[in-house]
């Protein structure tokens, strides 16, 4: 018999904070300016692993313009 798996489909703002390493209060920040996308589930915001792999490299790539 095998075992599923169950891999998460998106991030609550905490555990988005948690695994950027910034405050929650910056990360709400960041999803209320639309820097980190979002989706919005009744009353709470949840984010999509990808749109966390979106705004991880579009600071990859300001960091790689500002050096050049």
């Amino acid at each position: 018999m095998t075992t599923a798996v169950i891999q998460r489909k998106w991030h609550t703002t905490a555990e988005v904070a948690e695994m950027l390493g910034y405050g929650l209060s910056k990360t709400k920040m960041l999803v209320l300016t639309g820097e980190i996308r979002s989706i919005k589930d009744g009353r709470s915001r949840r984010i999509l692993p990808r749109y966390v792999d979106e705004y991880i490299e579009r600071l990859a790539q300001q960091a790689e313009g500002n050096a050049a």
